[in-house]
């Protein structure tokens, strides 16, 4: 038996006035997905528990079936994991995103215009990083660049909890005032922050941007604290050998603490503009191999509700079932019995911008026991009309897997 996971980051929506009172997975083309709902177990799941944000940490975590209440540490160190940094215990790690700020004079008084820097490749971040590394690296504070806007700092001893730090995509478009660190401990932090800005405003790599119509990465934004992790091997939990194919840092380093493989894929960009095939052909080669699991996370719906792109995220649930689904059960059919599991982690609507903790649509499909669901399509309101929830997110895999 093979069993697949197909996670669309970020895919469930609210209605939208624009596209007559329907989400985007209910307009979107998807004729495998479905397919698939009408002949699988369809419901919906709470992948948030109550008291946690509703970040794609702890969601991922809960749908690979861990339960975040019990395993969760914070973002970074699981993105730290998967740069290849080897924690200490006393050390504690943040998300450092890129991003882009107005020109006011003072910090404080400058706009979040873009939190991931207009999609800054890896190859001019990592430059960025290694500056800001040399200029305010020391004993004490580490970077290290990971993909695109998202890398880490390290602190060493640091405070586990030092305050509050806001998520940069959870601001698009205001002013920083409120949002700056806050609390007994950031001021080290801050100050990191609005020197990074003095560094970067003239650096060369956003210099070159500017003159090419971009935005320029004029300051690193921290935020995401954690500890080192620790997880459970997946396949002491589950008996099943397992793959996680992703192009973030969050997911492969979740993969990696859990003990499963974590392909490179060139060209996974966590964007619509993607490499869907690379990334079925890594999941299909594991299958084929030495993994009877493979957890397929794309990014591309969750970065288009960021930015409140309803035609590309439309499109990005589009391209999922075309480039992904649909080859994906072909292949399976040609191995012997399967399953595959069809949700995103969270919603992240489009009128808000980013994530929120509403129970997400799923479909559970086996090829040796289908069923009739009663609906003909996979989307928040069908899945709410099976009368089908599952209340405890992290259960949801025992329940994929059980049968």
């Amino acid at each position: 038996m093979k069993y697949a996971v197909v996670l669309c980051d970020g895919m469930a929506d609210y209605p939208v006035d624009a596209l007559s009172g329907k989400t985007p997975m209910s307009v979107a083309k998807k004729p495998t997905m479905n397919s698939l709902a009408a002949k699988a177990e369809v419901g919906l799941v709470k992948t948030v528990a109550d008291g946690m944000k509703p970040g794609s940490d702890v969601a991922n975590l809960s749908v690979m079936g861990y339960d975040s209440r019990k395993y969760y540490t914070g973002r970074s160190p699981l993105e730290a994991a998967s740069i290849g940094i080897d924690l200490k215990d006393g050390d504690v790690t943040l998300r450092c995103n890129l991003v882009t700020l107005s020109d006011e004079d003072n910090y404080e008084d400058k706009t979040m215009v873009d939190y991931c820097a207009d999609d800054i490749s890896s190859e001019e971040a990592r430059e960025i990083i290694q500056f800001i590394e040399e200029k305010l690296g020391d004993d004490e504070f580490k970077f290290y660049s990971g993909v695109s806007y998202r890398h880490c700092l390290v602190w060493n001893n640091g405070e586990p909890k030092p305050g509050e730090l806001t998520p940069p995509h959870d601001i698009t478009g205001r002013k920083i005032t409120d949002y700056i660190p806050k609390g007994e401990y950031t001021d080290k932090l801050y100050s990191l922050m609005k020197k990074s800005y003095e560094l970067l405003k003239d650096h060369p790599v956003n210099k070159k941007r500017i003159a090419n119509g971009r935005r320029p990465a004029n300051s690193i934004w921290l935020w995401g604290e954690g500890q080192k992790p620790i997880l459970d091997s997946f396949e002491q939990k589950f008996g099943l050998k397992g793959a996680v194919i992703s192009a973030v840092d969050l997911l492969k380093g979740i993969g990696i603490c859990a003990g499963m493989k974590t392909p490179e894929v060139e060209g996974a960009t966590g964007y619509i503009d993607t490499n869907f095939t690379g990334k079925l052909e890594a999941a299909l080669e594991c299958l084929k191999n030495d993994c009877d699991f493979a957890y397929i996370h794309i990014e591309a719906p969750d970065e288009c509700g960021h930015r409140g792109e309803q035609e590309n995220k439309i499109r990005a649930i589009e391209l999922i079932d075309e480039k992904i689904l649909t080859p994906l059960v072909s292949q399976l059919e040609k191995m012997g019995d399967f399953a595959v599991m069809v949700l995103p982690d969270h919603p992240t609507p489009l009128s808000i911008r980013t994530h929120c903790g509403d129970p997400v649509p799923y479909l559970i499909y086996r090829s040796n026991d289908e069923k009739a669901s009663g609906v003909s399509v996979l989307d928040e309101e069908s899945a709410k009309a099976t009368g089908v929830y599952v209340e405890e997110g992290y259960t949801l895999m025992n329940r994929f897997l059980s049968k």
